[in-house]
């Protein structure tokens, strides 16, 4: 593949919506298990989640429609997929299909990931909504 097929401009099309700058702890983190916050940012047709686990904190198994992509940043957590179990530290990345079973938990450590989802995660859309409003308020002062 050529650069110039990959970094194109197609000037017949229009943007969805317009872009925006902002630092990701503008956004008021949301807490639904004690020391698990998250801080999502919600784009056209993809949600981002900035994640931090305090020491000893389990994000209980689930599942859900969404696809996710998770990405840790820093610390360690262990993840497991599927009754498959992994330490996960920084630069590890775990795909997980649409209703495929999964949980994370930290021991003594802190650990933080960011989470992709796609279609966004239906229950952090509002939220992420009412984050993106204010934050735009903050950008906007």
């Amino acid at each position: 593949m050529e650069s110039s097929d990959h970094f194109k401009t197609d000037s017949s099309q229009q943007p969805a919506a317009p872009g925006r700058f902002f630092h990701v702890d503008d956004i008021k983190p949301v807490e639904y298990v004690a020391g698990l916050s998250f801080r999502p940012v919600l784009g056209e047709q993809t949600l981002t989640n900035f994640v931090h686990y305090e020491p000893n904190t389990e994000a209980p198994l689930h599942n859900h429609v969404e696809e996710q992509v998770v990405v840790v940043l820093e610390g360690e957590l262990e993840f497991e997929i599927d009754g498959e179990i992994r330490t996960m530290r920084p630069g590890d990345v775990a795909v997980i299909p649409p209703w495929v079973p999964h949980r994370a938990r930290t021991y003594d450590g802190t650990c933080t990931q960011i989470d992709f989802f796609n279609p966004p995660r239906n229950n952090l859309v509002e939220y992420a909504r009412t984050a993106r409003d204010a934050v735009g308020e903050i950008a906007g002062s």
